[in-house]
Formats: structure tokens, C-alpha cells, sequence
């Protein structure tokens, strides 16, 4: 881009020194639409480059969506468990509020979240707590990794988070 501006730019400083005949007139606008031609060009393969690394960008993003079932950066755990819930098990909201029926009464989504009655603990209430350290050694800590452990629970335990629900409400307990 710099090159084509400085070679435009000595061409229309050379422009007053050349004669003003027809031919050198002809001449001068051929180097300028040369120029302005390579400029062209020189955009376009920049846009090409890119959109290249753009879609790159987006790949890898999608691929991170995947692997992790949720946007990342996301922080509110209601927020995580609904992306996850729709990303991973293709749950749509009914199974949600069911999920957050579960939750609300087990732990209120608080991720440190300690049942001194049992070593129950996070926002799951995972019996015992350390099981969660399959999905991720940050178990104690990390709202996403719990979230995950207890939705694949609820998945191979009940089939869905209603199901699960219903079991919880007849029972007491999950």
C-alpha cells in the first residue's frame, strides 16, 4: 500500500516537469492506472490474507465452543450449564428449568458449595466431591468443570434433567 501511494506520488510530482503534449498526457495516465491497478491488486490480496486468517479465527472459536460446550469467557454458571445443556445434550429450556430446579436446592449455584452432613460438595453436591476431579482438576473451584461433570451425571443416571427432577422430587434427593 505504501509503495503504491509513494509511486503515485512521484508520478504526479513528475507531472508538471513533463510537456503538456497529448502524448505525454496519455503516458501519465497510463502509469497511473498501472499504479492504481497494482494497488488494486496489492488489496485485494491483503483482504484474501484476511479473510484467510479470519476464518482461521472463527475455526478455532467454534472448535473451543465444542470441545468446552460453551461460549468461552462466559461466567455466570446458569449462563454455562444452558450453553452446555444445548451444545452437548441438545436440551432446550424446559431441561433447564428443571436443571435449575435441581441446583437452586441443592446448591443455589454457588460452585464452593459444602454439605456438612455429607462430603457433598459444589454446585452438583457430587458424593463425593472429588469425583468431579475426572472432568478436570480444577473440580473444587470451577464453575464450568462442575457444571459439566453434573450434566454428564444427570445424562447417565436419569437420561434428561426432568427426569432427573421428577426423581429428585419423589425422593428428596438425586
Amino acid at each position: 500500500m505504501k509503495l503504491g501511494a509513494i509511486a503515485a506520488t512521484a508520478v504526479l510530482a513528475l507531472a508538471p516537469i513533463v510537456p503538456t503534449s497529448a502524448h505525454a498526457d496519455d503516458d501519465t495516465a497510463d502509469a497511473l492506472a498501472e499504479l492504481f491497478a497494482m494497488r488494486a491488486d496489492l488489496l485485494a490480496e491483503r483482504n484474501q490474507a484476511i479473510a484467510i486468517n479470519v476464518a482461521g479465527i472463527e475455526a478455532q472459536h467454534l472448535a473451543e465452543i465444542k470441545a468446552l460446550g460453551y461460549e468461552p469467557g462466559t461466567t455466570d454458571p446458569r449462563e454455562i450449564a444452558r450453553q452446555m445443556m444445548t451444545n452437548k445434550y441438545n436440551w432446550g429450556e424446559d431441561q433447564f428449568t428443571c436443571y435449575n430446579n435441581i441446583i437452586v436446592r441443592e446448591s443455589n449455584w454457588i460452585v464452593t458449595a459444602d454439605n456438612p452432613h455429607s462430603s457433598a460438595y459444589g454446585i452438583p453436591q457430587a458424593l463425593p466431591g472429588k469425583k468431579m476431579a475426572s472432568f478436570g482438576a480444577d473440580w473444587r473451584t470451577n464453575a464450568a468443570t462442575q457444571i459439566a461433570w453434573g450434566l454428564w451425571y444427570v445424562k447417565d443416571r436419569y437420561g434428561t434433567p426432568c427426569q432427573a427432577w421428577s426423581f429428585k422430587r419423589a425422593h428428596g434427593w438425586y
